[in-house]
């Protein structure tokens, strides 16, 4: 039997996705879409997962679209419909957070479906190349709407229209991502992050997200209600009880809300 394209590992509360194609740098095809929808939609739907890392095998963590699989064809348009749209809103809308973690090299869509996730850890010795220009195409995968809210405008362009190489650390050093560390305590460091975030109020934080990522397109009074009504919906959550007696009896909560 063919090696899964997509390795699923459960460590306790955080359920780890590796990209499996590691002489291709784990760019997609159609075949390992297959197995990474599914794979997201099993961690959504399991009531025992309370934090997603997302990496890849090998040298690199995505190198984009693999140009080479005969599912591409000349229809960009209907690929991006088809697959990259509903993967990007489908990490947008996990339940629990997800973190990125970059081992190597993310270009392309492979790039833009790290930033998607809420937090980005990468090794110094990974890198991100926005490389659609090259082959004259405009970034996807949600990489117009994300580039410009985390770098701003005029390195969004830059970025995009180069199409050079960023290190990890130029790419911390900018906002682009959460934090870029030694190669060597990259998995401890996103594992200890995600075991953190597993034992917060996950519920609350895909929230934080959510609104956040709304509050973007509206404007300043728009997003205070929007606080409001969403803080509201928080406070009559048993996590919000939880946190508020903990609180009080100085001890550590037990959040399971999800």
């Amino acid at each position: 039997m063919a090696e899964p394209l997509v390795l699923i590992d459960t460590v306790g509360a955080v359920r780890k996705l590796t990209l499996n194609r590691p002489t291709a740098l784990n760019s997609f095809t159609a075949a390992m879409h297959r197995e990474l929808r599914p794979a997201l939609d099993a961690a959504a739907d399991d009531a025992t997962v309370r934090c997603i890392v997302i990496t890849g095998a090998g040298r690199g963590f995505c190198a984009g679209q693999d140009l080479n699989d005969g599912d591409v064809g000349g229809d960009t348009a209907n690929l991006i419909e088809r697959v990259y749209k509903p993967l990007a809103l489908r990490i947008a809308s996990m339940p629990v957070p997800v973190i990125a973690m970059v081992n190597g090299v993310a270009a392309g869509a492979g790039a833009n479906f790290a930033l998607g996730c809420d937090l980005v850890i990468a090794a110094k010795s990974a890198s991100f190349i926005q490389a659609f220009s090259k082959i004259g195409l405009i970034p996807d995968c949600g990489g117009t709407w994300l580039l410009p809210r985390l770098v701003g405008r005029a390195k969004a362009i830059g970025l995009a229209m180069s199409g050079d190489k960023l290190s990890a650390e130029d790419a911390e050093r900018m906002g682009l991502i959460w934090r870029c560390v030694d190669d060597a305590a990259l998995a401890d460091q996103t594992m200890a992050l995600a075991t953190k975030l597993a034992a917060m109020p996950v519920k609350a934080l895909a929230a934080t997200r959510r609104t956040i990522d709304e509050a973007i397109m509206i404007n300043y009074a728009d997003a205070l209600s929007l606080e409001a009504r969403v803080q509201q919906q928080m406070s009559g959550q048993a996590d919000f009880r939880e946190g508020v007696a903990a609180f009080l009896e100085k001890r550590a909560p037990t959040f399971k809300d999800r």
